[in-house]
């Protein structure tokens, strides 16, 4: 499967953030973004509130532009990272009041978050979902359709 250099870079960062410990929602240079973006947090300044849609004046500047922060525009940033935050169970957007998680460094919690930015980030690119393991159980006349032993060859 052929992907883009920006999705590869994306996911080998969450990847080794993820499995460094170094991923943390409320933490903008360690949320999803954050690690995107080489673990910088000037995207913060795209929008008012953390986990927002709305692009503030800055984002828009940016936006309108054609500006690309490692491939992503600003809403495509501020989709991730709502993304994100919502699928590691925070009411969005994020504030000291509204709904989070009680533990919001779990590999559980942080995992379900990465699954939809990934699922994201491969729609974005139109890729095939790299997190979709059904093919590997399709099956035809009790035979699977797909060897996983060829895969990892």
């Amino acid at each position: 499967m052929e992907t883009s250099i920006r999705l590869e870079q994306a996911i080998k960062k969450l990847y080794i953030a993820f499995h460094n410990n170094h991923l943390n929602p409320e933490c903008c240079k360690q949320c999803a973004v954050g690690n995107i973006l080489d673990n910088k947090d000037s995207w913060k300044h795209l929008s008012d509130h953390h986990g927002s849609l709305e692009l503030n004046y800055v984002g828009k500047v940016h936006e309108s532009f054609g500006r690309k922060f490692n491939g992503y525009s600003p809403l495509e940033l501020l989709k991730i990272e709502a993304i994100f935050l919502k699928a590691c169970g925070y009411q969005l957007p994020f504030h000291h009041k509204n709904s989070k998680p009680k533990n919001p460094t779990h590999k559980d919690i942080l995992f379900d978050g990465l699954t939809e930015v990934i699922t994201f980030l491969c729609e974005l690119d139109d890729v095939t979902n790299i997190m979709d393991y059904t093919k590997l159980f399709e099956f035809k006349n009790d035979k699977p359709l797909h060897d996983i032993t060829e895969a990892s060859a």
